[in-house]
Order: structure tokens, then C-alpha cells, then sequence
């Protein structure tokens, strides 16, 4: 019996080698398993393209500094105040991809809630302003910025314009009145974030000169015991806001 086995597997090797052979021959014949591609690499993130949104902010009035008048001496008080919100739509330009310098233009347009001035005084004696209030107003200005990807940091600086009503004093005042529409100029900067391709956010701080100055002379009236006057010469502002734009 023991002497029948190496016969047994000397009988069976040729066998296996042929199996051996068929399995060989079969898994060359299978097609190879390539690595995966590696995946795309996404397109780096542009501030080119056109966009449309909604602000809001607080505006401070240089009206509040108080001024000289040529003829009765200091004016204190009449601070005018107060928030306001808008829109604005614009476009810019990347020149290159990624960081990089960015080029726009944005108009704006806002209604205010400006508070009710400080009352004012020459001495102890009323001053009661004839100037038109401000309803509204907005800036036409480019942009100029660079870019770190998704954070965009920027200068503007343009046109501005603005209007409202007439002064509640205007009838009081014997002479020429200031008009109700200004126009001036606006400069400041702000930055930028988009937190996806579609949204953005900014926070703006800027300075309006609605410059319409007024020569006309400060007029007492013995009646009321009240000064009537056009204020300060400038008609200045500082504001600061916040903005949500939507890129189209």
C-alpha cells in the first residue's frame, strides 16, 4: 500500500500541471484592472460677472460739528442723523485667475431715515436750518480691488447724488432757498467675501459731499426770537454698511 502512493501522485502531477497551465492561460486572457483617474480639479473661483443686491447702513451728518457764521458768530448743535437702506447693481472684471487685481463699476441707490437734527443755537438764541432734507440718494463709482480667492478688498470712488423736501423753515426765509436735488462726489472701501459662486457680502465705509454750498445770509426774526439760516456751507457725510449681492 505505501509503495502504491508514489506511484499514485507520480500518475497525478501531469494533471495538475495541466490545470496549472488552463488557470495561467485563462487569467492572461482576463483584461487588467487600470488605476482610477484622479479626479478634476475644480476651476479656481472668479469675481468677473455681473451682480444685483440689497444694503444698509448708518450715515453720520457733519452737520452736528457746529459751524462759524460770518456775521452773528458760533452756531452749536443741529446734528442730523440716522439709517438707511438700498440697493445696488454692478459688474467686475478679474484680471487673473485666482488672486489678482479685480476692475467695476457699481451704481446704488438708498431712501434714509435720517433723525430729526439736534436743535440748534447762535448763543442762547433758536437756529433754525432751511436746508432741504435728505430722502434719498446714491453713487455711480468704480471699483478697484485685489483679490485673495474668495476675500476681495477694494477702494470706489465717484459721482453721488441726493434729494428730498424742502425745510419745514423755508417759508420763514426771505431769501434764495438751497435746492432740494444735490449732486457731489463719493469715495471709500470696503471688503468682500463670497461664500459660494452665487453669494456674496461686503462692509463699506464711505464719504459723500453732496456739495451744493450756500452763501445766503443768516436772517433774525424778531417775531419768533429764531435765527434762519442755510447751516454749515458743506453737505458732507460719512456712512458705514453692509451689502448681500447675488451673482448672475
Amino acid at each position: 500500500m505505501s509503495r502504491s502512493v508514489p506511484a499514485l501522485v507520480r500518475t497525478l502531477l501531469p494533471a495538475f500541471g495541466l490545470m496549472a497551465g488552463l488557470a495561467s492561460a485563462e487569467a492572461a486572457d482576463l483584461p487588467r484592472r487600470a488605476p482610477p483617474p484622479p479626479p478634476p480639479v475644480p476651476p479656481a473661483f472668479t469675481w468677473t460677472g455681473f451682480y444685483a443686491g440689497v444694503n444698509a447702513g448708518y450715515a453720520f451728518r457733519e452737520s452736528g460739528k457746529g459751524f462759524t457764521d460770518p456775521t452773528y458768530g458760533t452756531v452749536t448743535g443741529g446734528a442730523a442723523k440716522g439709517g438707511f437702506a438700498g440697493g445696488q447693481v454692478g459688474y467686475n472684471y478679474q484680471l487673473t485667475p485666482g488672486s489678482g487685481f479685480v476692475v467695476g463699476v457699481e451704481a446704488d441707490i438708498q431712501g434714509t431715515a435720517f433723525a430729526k437734527a439736534d436743535a440748534a443755537y447762535l448763543g442762547t438764541v433758536p437756529y433754525a436750518s432751511v436746508r432741504p432734507s435728505l430722502d434719498y440718494f446714491g453713487t455711480v463709482r468704480g471699483r478697484v480691488g485685489y483679490t485673495f480667492d474668495r476675500v476681495l478688498i477694494y477702494g470706489t470712488g465717484g459721482f453721488a447724488y441726493g434729494g428730498g423736501s424742502a425745510s419745514a423753515n423755508a417759508a420763514a426765509y426771505p431769501y434764495a432757498l438751497p435746492d432740494t436735488t444735490r449732486t457731489g462726489y463719493a469715495v471709500g472701501g470696503g471688503i468682500e467675501y463670497a461664500f459660494t459662486d452665487r453669494i456674496s457680502a461686503k462692509i463699506e465705509a464711505l464719504y459723500l459731499d453732496l456739495g451744493k454750498r450756500v452763501s445766503g445770509a443768516t436772517y433774525y426774526d424778531a417775531a419768533t426770537a429764531t435765527y434762519y439760516g442755510a447751516g454749515r456751507s458743506d453737505a458732507g457725510f460719512g456712512l458705514v454698511r453692509a451689502g448681500l449681492n447675488y451673482w448672475f
